[in-house]
């Protein structure tokens, strides 16, 4: 039986998707919860050259700062205002 982990013809050099399966669009930020990509980004991430695909995934940590987490519930966001 063949290895086909071995088999190069279907090996590709492209750089994989940043998705962690928590695909979730944050409504106010417009990035995805999972992997911090715009629904633009992601529809036309396998059409995307190397290079553009590479500068997106240089991106994605800066835009993780974008989805604050929210400590204390519904009273901390009650004291804020």
């Amino acid at each position: 039986m063949n290895d086909l982990s071995l088999d190069t013809l279907w090996m590709r050099k492209e750089l994989d998707s940043p998705c962690v399966k928590i695909c979730v669009i944050h409504p106010r930020a417009g990035i995805c919860a999972g992997c911090f990509r715009t629904l633009e980004e992601i529809a036309a991430w396998s059409a995307m050259s190397p290079e553009n695909r590479a500068e997106i995934l240089a991106q994605l940590p800066e835009r993780s700062t974008l989805l604050k987490k929210r400590r204390g519930g519904r009273g901390a966001r009650l004291a804020e205002e």
